[in-house]
């Protein structure tokens, strides 16, 4: 690590700043330098040079700035270049350095060619002639739109999948053609000097204009997953060239802060994969990697809580060294554990970006899930999504958050029944950072599906997302999984001490109430002092008022007035190897399911995946009596602990 001494005074300021919030008595300077297989591969791939002997471009001017988030995280549709008119007879040609995410597994994480009409998006006159993205799969969706004949189209690489390998090589300093200037032809070309591809239409393009006697079209890039340093344009575009002359920093923003660093993580682990925009004096912008940075933890790493921290850009636009840095601050959170998450924790995952495993759930069978919802805030359906699919994963219904779906299970099912959303959207928005969700994935054996999230928000507010009667449902068939867009999931439940050491009913979870004829079920991670066959999860079944109908353990056996004496109550009958499954459900992954059969019996069921491999069984079949219109069940623990994943 080298050390930046003429800026030690900039942190010192910085420090003495934040003195009253952190009580900083200090603390290590260090400049960030990432894992060197990942500067090799980032340098290759987007800071490609000019080779010896490139044809220097005529007409070609400095057009200076950045389309995309540098930590590729740029979803669809999100970020944009500026608008390049081309009118007819002409050619346009411009120049970019494309970032590709080394980590990329999708071909489609590169950019699009947007041709247009005359008008801005979402403008009354504006109309697609179609996109034409680098990568080339026949198979796939690579060019699209009415206007555009994908038989037209060749190129130097072509993937038949998008999850081939070789998507990095269409990253580093792209040069685009768009020619008119052939009357009797349209002519596309991208390349790289790795790869080039090409769309050569036999016929000029149609004007989609309103005004006939405009014959201008336009077109815009459009990152996915990737980003775009923009060089130079032979066309000016609307709102005028950014020049690249020098300029002093003014301000900067931070991308991919982690929201958790565990603790004892080095602070140049920690923040690796930080990355900002810098933007300079006359407007211009640059996207600079973490190992351009300098960061510091204030107070310090070591000790848990919220910190500080403190970023340090010393640089020119042109890479000089100045008298004056930026500072940027962020707040992150020292913890001594790290939940199971879904979705990076800066909020950075786009849309079907990450997803949790599929759940089976059967006939009759309600599945309930919970865990802290978080989000970027920017709109309604940057929250959880619930996808409801059959085991192919070929999809019955995708329900949001916020209101809205779409799949055969929904659109146009006119006996869907919806909640209606929320009175003020703006406020449940702002709740949702940090909301505690509770979802129920029903399976009502029938051909349709209810889906049902209750979210109790960071504002104290309880809110609620119903999905009732979603069809077209295999009900043999059924499963779902959560996926993110815009936001992570935290399955943080835990109950009991994780060193094993809360005492019998020492801890609770919330009860959950089984209407008469359901089945509900959750799933945990079960931890164990291994001390006793009990010390593992209690299953207690109760009253609105917690007056006990039963208690029952993972190791057959049970108390209360609906279980002692019951001469009608089957049991598994335990284990034939008592030893062997204590050992193996220290990290047992178990499913509890409770039924409601609504005669004034209740069945409890366990299915226990040890960590041994081997999957345990224990069940109460006949719990009675009961009261089918009053009954709920919960969790505790007796020298053990369970996280709810």
């Amino acid at each position: 690590m080298k050390h930046l001494n003429k800026i030690a005074s900039i942190f010192g300021a910085a420090a003495f700043a934040l003195m009253a919030l952190t009580n900083c008595e200090g603390g290590e300077l260090y400049e960030m330098n990432a894992p060197g297989w990942i500067s090799e591969k980032v340098d290759s791939i987007n800071n490609a040079k000019p080779v010896v002997g490139e044809t220097e471009i005529e007409g070609l001017e400095e057009d200076v700035y950045t389309v995309g988030n540098t930590d590729y995280s740029i979803g669809w549709w999100a970020a944009f270049s500026k608008y390049y008119v081309i009118p007819d007879g002409e050619k346009w040609i411009a120049q970019f350095n494309l970032g590709i995410n080394p980590a990329a597994t999708n071909t489609y994480k590169n950019f699009a060619l947007i041709l247009c009409s005359d008008d801005d998006r979402g403008g009354a006159g504006y109309v697609e002639y179609g996109a034409i993205r680098f990568d080339n799969q026949p198979s796939g969706n690579s060019e699209w739109g009415d206007h555009i004949d994908r038989s037209c189209v060749e190129s130097t690489l072509t993937f038949a999948t998008d999850t081939d390998a070789g998507v990095d090589k269409l990253g580093g300093k792209v040069t685009l053609t768009v020619d008119r200037t052939d009357p009797s032809t349209f002519v596309v070309t991208m390349t790289n000097g790795t790869v080039t591809k090409t769309y050569k239409a036999p016929t000029a393009l149609a004007n989609l204009n309103a005004d006939a006697a405009n014959t201008n079209i336009r077109a815009f890039l459009v990152p996915e997953g990737s980003y775009i340093n923009f060089l130079g344009s032979t066309i000016e575009p609307i709102g005028g060239y950014t020049s690249a002359e020098d300029k002093l920093p003014v301000s900067m923003e931070l991308i991919g802060v982690p929201r958790k660093v565990l603790q004892g993580t080095e602070l140049a682990d920690a923040f690796k994969n930080i990355s900002a925009t810098i933007h300079f004096e006359t407007g211009v912008s640059k996207a600079v990697t973490a190992e351009e940075l300098t960061f510091e933890a204030i107070p310090d790493m070591a000790t848990l809580g919220t910190k500080t921290l403190v970023v340090v850009y010393n640089k020119t636009y042109k890479g000089e060294n100045c008298a004056q840095p930026i500072i940027a601050y962020a707040s992150f959170e020292v913890t001594d554990k790290m939940y199971t998450s879904l979705g990076a924790t800066d909020n950075s995952t786009a849309f079907w970006g990450a997803h949790t495993d599929n759940i089976k759930v059967g006939p009759g069978e309600t599945f309930v899930s919970t865990f802290t919802n978080y989000t970027s805030g920017v709109n309604n359906y940057n929250n959880f999504v619930v996808v409801l699919c059959a085991a192919d994963n070929s999809e019955y219904a995708v329900v949001r958050a916020d209101n809205f779906g779409w799949g055969a299970g929904y659109d146009g099912n006119a006996n869907l029944v919806t909640s209606g959303g929320q009175t003020d959207w703006a406020a449940w928005l702002a709740a949702m950072d940090g909301a505690k969700v509770t979802t129920y994935v029903t399976n009502n054996g029938d051909g349709t599906a209810d889906v049902k999230a209750v979210m109790i928000g960071n504002d104290g507010n309880t809110y609620y997302q119903d999905y009732l009667g979603i069809n077209t449902i295999n009900p043999d068939d059924f499963y779902f999984r959560f996926t993110v867009d815009g936001s992570h999931l935290e399955f943080d439940n835990v109950i009991g001490a994780e060193d094993n050491s809360t005492a019998f009913w020492g801890a609770h979870s919330e009860m959950i109430k089984v209407p008469a004829g359901a089945t509900y079920t959750t799933r945990f991670r079960n931890y164990t002092s291994g001390l006793n066959n009990y010390n593992n999860f209690v299953v207690v079944l109760t009253r609105a008022d917690n007056t006990e109908y039963a208690v029952v353990r993972a190791d057959n056996f049970g108390w209360g007035t609906s279980y002692d004496g019951n001469t009608n109550l089957v049991l598994s009958g335990g284990q034939t190897d008592w030893a062997a499954w204590l050992a193996a459900m220290d990290e047992a992954m178990v499913t509890v399911s409770v039924t409601n059969t609504g005669d004034g019996t209740a069945d409890v069921k366990a299915v226990m995946v040890g960590n041994d491999g081997n999957t345990y069984y224990q069940d109460y079949i006949g719990i009675t009596p009961i009261d089918a219109d009053d009954f709920y069940f919960r969790f505790t623990v007796d020298g053990s602990h369970l996280t709810f994943e």
